[in-house]
């Protein structure tokens, strides 16, 4: 098969919804410029769309963290959400970078936190967990920046920091995180 840019903006083009979930799949990364993700997150429509194009495609590119802080003070839904698809994309993945990149998302979760819509307050959450879940360090400060968002008071927040510390503080995530930090120091 065809892969690369040319392809994947064809895909993209049609406004096709599984054409464009094809195209985050066949373009590649290190030709997407910083118009082209302006671009299709202003295109987004659904969740699926924006979290494959986060996830897939715009995590590996050199604008991946750039974007994360942009977009998620962005007013727009789906933007919104991909900038804290983002976060949570590159806590997972990005293995080497060091815990500042991280720690500086913090303000912008708690901030984030604010927003009710669904699927924003679903991708902040998203972003908060995993995070939190990189190693014993990070593991501390989400559980700190859940207690702080705990005490907006707001739904949405209070839904973000008890989901969120159920999981950070459970038996089974502190046990993977000190083998973990046995293992590797």
């Amino acid at each position: 098969m065809e892969r690369g840019p040319d392809l994947a903006q064809a895909l993209w083009n049609t406004g096709v919804h599984e054409a464009r979930l094809m195209a985050t799949m066949v373009d590649d990364p290190n030709q997407v410029t910083e118009e082209q993700m302006e671009c299709w997150a202003r295109e987004f429509d659904s969740w699926d769309v924006c979290d494959g194009t986060c996830s897939g495609l715009f995590r590996k590119t050199p604008f991946a963290y750039k974007k994360a802080a942009e977009w998620s003070t962005r007013r727009e839904e789906y933007v919104r959400r991909a900038g804290f698809v983002l976060i949570a994309t590159l806590a997972v993945h990005d293995k080497k970078t060091p815990d500042e990149a991280f720690e500086r998302f913090f303000p912008i979760i708690e901030a984030g936190s604010l927003d009710g819509r669904n699927f924003v307050k679903k991708a902040v959450n998203w972003a908060l967990r995993q995070t939190g879940k990189r190693n014993l360090r990070l593991n501390q400060r989400a559980v700190e920046t859940a207690g702080r968002i705990q005490a907006l008071g707001s739904p949405s927040a209070g839904w973000v920091a008890s989901d969120a510390l159920r999981e950070l503080t459970s038996e089974a995530v502190q046990r993977r995180l000190r083998a973990k930090e046995a293992r590797y120091g």
